[in-house]
């Protein structure tokens, strides 16, 4: 299971910190990403980030202002949003994969958690 939070309603400029805290399994075993679903849009690839956390990936649009992280002794996985641009609106799903993937094709997904910056 994959519980988010972290989201809110942000200024355009201002950051957010998302979590997503892991449980049922080995939490270490699985790549840890990050996608978003904007209305009427589909979910697409944010960052992902490897098992050891030694490898991380970004979508273009978020490269240089989005880092993703994770503590496995926490079974937690981290997403630090700077600099938020009101295209960043969207619900942000925390997602568990074998591997690092960017691909919805994903063994695990969270709940959602919203994120909205105003201009």
């Amino acid at each position: 299971q994959l519980v988010e939070s972290g989201g809110g309603l942000v200024q355009a400029g201002g950051s957010l910190r998302l979590s997503c805290a892991a449980s049922g399994r080995t939490f270490s075993f699985y790549a840890g990403g990050w996608f978003r679903q904007a209305p009427g849009k589909e979910r697409e690839f944010v960052a992902a980030i490897s098992r050891s956390g030694s490898s991380t990936d970004y979508a273009d649009s978020v490269k240089g202002r989005f880092t993703i992280s994770r503590d496995n002794a926490k079974s937690t996985v981290y997403l630090q949003m700077n600099s938020l641009k009101p295209e960043d609106t969207a619900v942000y799903y925390c997602a568990a994969h074998r591997l690092m993937v960017r691909t919805t094709s994903v063994d695990y997904w969270g709940q959602g958690t919203q994120v909205t910056v105003s201009s």
